[in-house]
């Protein structure tokens, strides 16, 4: 027998449990792992609430770091004995042990930890799709990052930087405010109400290329006005709840704006892609660029706990959850 949390009902964070689950065997082409930390993420609150639907009951989360134990026929990715890290899909992370597909793990580098990789395997890949992919940022740009005292807001902000890019960090308290500053937002704006008459008066005028904006519905109108003609919204995640339906022609309206919405799994469905966004994540962390900065830990089993914190806005950095 293993422990998971298993949630039976979607709600708060009281509809997580701490159970034991049967140890799975894995089949072809998986692998056995024994995770060493788990990462905590909002995607796991969109999960338990039903916000992001998944059948029941599951076992929520979507990145790990751990051990292989054994490996179904015909892997050849990793073996017995490796220390491995994976973030996405399937759910299923909030357990002390479990199967996942071998071709989704990546090899870990002898200089980062478990909780490190925990931390920020997630976090950083979806860091490096948005600034290098979605949105491939230049030097001298400058760019709008909300949440940016939160896990992937600090990995943005200290990447934009080391890249050339001018961050203009939004956060919700002061406190916050200066833990952007320390991670490379050469201005932060705390509150998004005057956002985007902040925006015009650091940019004299010219508005941005680009918003990163991971708030959703409080966030998403500023956020337009923000940007200059043919400028992205990159809307990657919902904080403040879902955005409602919106009338493109606002778009066009605002200067010919592109608007996307992007996921984690569509940017490292393929093999090739995984191993460029993690090589490239391992590099910056391994060279001092980008620092990780774990500033929470809970046991695996306080899971709850753990989402009452995040929810509340009373996490920055990186959380993980120790088995």
């Amino acid at each position: 027998m293993t422990k998971a949390i298993r949630i039976h009902t979607n709600g708060g964070p009281d509809v997580m449990r701490w159970e034991d689950v049967p140890t799975p065997e894995p089949g072809p082409g998986e692998a056995l792992i024994r995770h060493g930390a788990v990462g905590l993420n909002y995607i796991d609150v969109y999960f338990r609430t039903g916000l992001y639907k998944s059948a029941l009951p599951t076992t929520i989360g979507m990145e790990g770091a751990g051990t292989v134990l054994t490996v179904g026929d015909g892997v050849t990715t990793v073996k017995p004995g490796d220390r491995v890290a994976y973030a996405g899909g399937p759910l299923g992370a909030y357990a002390t042990e479990r199967v996942i597909a071998a071709d989704r793990l990546v090899i870990l580098p002898d200089a980062i930890d478990f909780t490190t990789a925990a931390a920020m395997m997630l976090q950083g890949m979806t860091a490096q799709y948005l600034l290098r992919r979605t949105y491939k940022v230049s030097a001298g740009e400058t760019i709008v990052v909300h949440a940016a005292a939160g896990g992937v807001g600090l990995i943005l902000c200290q990447w934009a930087k080391h890249l050339g890019v001018t961050v203009i960090g939004v956060v919700s308290t002061e406190e916050k405010a200066e833990l952007a500053r320390a991670h490379g937002a050469a201005h932060v704006i705390v509150g998004h109400a005057n956002l985007p008459a902040e925006v015009k008066r650091i940019t004299g005028g010219t508005m941005v290329p680009v918003v990163y904006d991971s708030v959703g519905k409080d966030t998403f109108m500023t956020s337009l006005d923000c940007l200059a003609p043919l400028g992205m919204m990159v809307s990657y995640g919902n904080a403040s709840g879902a955005v409602p339906p919106v009338d493109i022609s606002i778009l066009s309206a605002k200067g010919s704006l592109f608007l996307t919405r992007p996921t984690l799994a569509t940017y490292t469905t393929k093999r090739d892609d995984l191993e460029r966004v993690t090589a490239d994540l391992f590099s910056v962390v391994a060279s001092g660029a980008v620092k990780i900065r774990v500033n929470q830990t809970f046991p695996l089993a306080e899971a709850a706990a753990a989402h009452i914190a995040l929810e509340a806005r009373q996490t920055t950095g990186s959380t993980v959850l120790v088995p």
